[in-house]
């Protein structure tokens, strides 16, 4: 068992209790080929959160500053997460997300590009676009339905693979499928408030 897989089960049974996790729709994620799972971005938890209850290993964009500690960035590599500078352009993060897309692998990435201080979804950013297009991956929404309270009932929903071929086929705008990535989460957001 690699520490991905030994950090994976020993941060579920942390976190399921104390936040009475519900994962709805995990059957929608494919069990093969390369997919993209956009989430909304409401804590610091929402990439462990997403590592632990989607049912593929999955790798994540993380802000260069993490990887600064040695340590720090040495746990993050065995963790699956990979720097990007932020703010920028970063080529070579980019060359690195599309080639583990390439060998079929999972991405975890959040839109909004920060955490939401409101906790309504924000805009997205065009580059979830880009990954998309560029991409023969499955696009799988994700909402995380706080609030992050111990003892409260976390909800994380994944919702049905976004049609994509259609959208390549008509080589629309990065900004476009950003859009409709957005308002599939916002649905899944909408549906599955808590009540």
């Amino acid at each position: 068992m690699t520490f991905y897989h030994i950090a994976k089960n020993v941060v579920w049974l942390i976190l399921k209790p104390l936040y009475r996790m519900e994962v709805i729709g995990k059957e929608n994620i494919p069990k093969e080929g390369p997919v993209i799972i956009c989430s909304n971005h409401i804590s610091n938890l929402d990439p462990p959160i997403v590592g632990i209850t989607a049912t593929r290993d999955v790798h994540f964009l993380a802000k260069e500053e993490l990887f600064e500690k040695p340590w720090l960035g040495k746990l993050m590599t065995h963790l699956n997460a990979f720097p990007i500078k932020r703010g920028m352009s970063d080529r070579q993060a980019l060359r690195q997300a599309l080639s583990l897309l390439k060998n079929g692998k999972t991405l975890g990435l959040f839109p909004e590009g920060t955490r939401s201080k409101t906790g309504k979804l924000g805009e997205g950013l065009s580059g979830i676009g880009f990954f998309a297009l560029r991409s023969e991956a499955t696009v799988i929404p994700c909402a995380i339905i706080g609030p992050y309270k111990i003892g409260k009932r976390l909800k994380v929903v994944y919702g049905s693979p976004i049609e994509m071929n259609k959208l390549r086929q008509d080589k629309v705008s990065a900004k476009v499928v950003t859009e409709k990535i957005m308002s599939n989460i916002q649905s899944l957001l909408e549906n599955n408030s808590q009540k």
